[in-house]
């Protein structure tokens, strides 16, 4: 599968929308349709009248580059992908103003400088908002991407079928069913990213005499944290560990590491798990145990505007045995202990 195209860090609703559908030139060609007794009059076994033959082949021809172009199976895989990596990604809230109050000639406000007049409170209500405006995006991109699944299934069983005249006799479903596809696909396209959030009451509490510039609210993503696994790699009693992110951030992002002792023997190796706050991409845990399994797993750092983060990147990594038995590891370093530590 070939990897998915770069996301923007932010973006509106208005997002490109390719034409989908049938060239209206061919259907204007074909428009006159036949009705089933049309399509019957022809004995079984006979080839169908030549107005007819020449109707079934130009529509047929059509539907065909349709499926091959706008419906392509390559873009639907490359679809699915995009879906899975939206799936991944990390959803945060923008605040950004609107324009400067009339007669105002200072700069617009930094985003940072603006929350201190947010109202807290209102503000939380609107990150729920956030959050569950994200978790319904996803599910909406899903279901149109099913139901772009089962058209193209459709058509293609229509378009294989052997016999002519149930297709010329269908052509009036088939073209409603690409009508319905193609507001289906325009769907799925503006869903493809984050937008702006509504705001039914003022976030900005009443301050007096001082302006401050009306406020969107937007909803940003950030492409998720991803192990490197051929640069990660263990060793007898340390691990080297590696992480990436497809599109660097234009600042240094904070991130928590956290690993887990897979299947621990005893009540002190219970303790063999932690969480390590890394300002950088990658880190060194030492003072494991030799030729056990260690569960590792990465994500950003909480954050005051993240408002979904539904997937987090995992590792599972096998130190190597030790040369000599009766070896063992001296107490936890870098990390933090922590009985109770689920990745």
């Amino acid at each position: 599968m070939p990897p998915p195209g770069p996301i923007p860090s932010s973006q509106t609703m208005n997002f490109p929308a390719p034409g989908l559908g049938l060239d209206q030139r061919k259907l204007d060609s074909v428009r006159a349709f036949l009705d089933p007794e049309e399509a019957e009059e022809g004995e079984e076994g006979q080839l169908l009248e030549p107005q007819a033959w020449r109707t079934y082949v130009e529509r047929r021809t059509a539907l065909r580059e349709f499926l091959t172009s706008d419906l392509s199976p390559h873009l639907l895989k490359r679809h699915h992908a995009r879906v899975e990596l939206l799936q991944k990604c990390s959803y945060y809230l923008e605040v950004l103003p609107k324009h400067l109050a009339l007669g105002d000639q200072n700069p617009l406000a930094l985003p940072n400088t603006m929350l201190q007049f947010v109202d807290p409170w209102k503000f939380q209500r609107m990150k729920r908002v956030g959050t569950a405006q994200t978790k319904i995006q996803l599910l909406l991109l899903g279901d149109l991407l099913e139901q772009l699944d089962r058209g193209r299934a459709q058509l293609d069983t229509l378009l294989e079928s052997p016999d002519p005249r149930p297709f010329l006799a269908g052509w009036g479903h088939v073209e409603r069913r690409l009508s319905e596809l193609a507001a289906v696909m325009d769907n799925f396209l503006a869903m493809m990213v984050p937008g702006r959030l509504h705001i039914k009451h003022r976030l900005v509490t009443d301050i007096g005499a001082t302006k401050v510039p009306h406020i969107r609210l937007m909803l940003s993503t950030k492409m998720p944290v991803m192990f490197d696994r051929k640069e990660s790699v263990a060793h007898q009693d340390w691990v080297s560990l590696r992480w990436f992110v497809t599109v660097q951030p234009a600042a240094p992002e904070q991130f928590e590491l956290r690993f887990k002792l897979l299947e621990p023997r005893t009540q002190q190796e219970c303790t063999q798990c932690g969480l390590i706050p890394v300002a950088a991409c990658a880190f060194d845990v030492h003072n494991l145990l030799p030729n056990r399994a260690y569960k590792f797993t990465i994500k950003r750092a909480e954050s005051y505007m993240l408002v979904y983060e539904p997937w987090r990147d995992s590792l599972t990594l096998h130190t190597k045995p030790a040369p000599t038995e009766g070896a063992r590891p001296l107490p936890l370093g870098p990390a933090r202990p922590a009985p109770n530590c689920p990745l």
